[in-house]
């Protein structure tokens, strides 16, 4: 059940969507390569900083 609400989580589901959208669009060639690089790594840089940052907060709080 911890594992389906993590998989749920709001920010997952948009960076999910968004790769795929932009990954079907730069196939589709409606998108040039640059702008999906742009795009994508946004979005990953994004998802991956807050995912970091909650972890060192957590861990933050497990030390005190």
């Amino acid at each position: 059940m911890e594992t389906l609400k993590k998989l749920l989580q709001i920010k997952k589901i948009i960076a999910l969507i968004l790769t795929i959208v932009f990954s079907i669009l730069a196939l589709k060639g409606l998108i040039g390569s640059t702008e999906f690089l742009t795009i994508f790594s946004m979005v990953i840089a994004f998802y991956f900083g807050q995912s970091s940052t909650r972890q060192a907060i957590k861990e933050t709080k497990e030390q005190e």
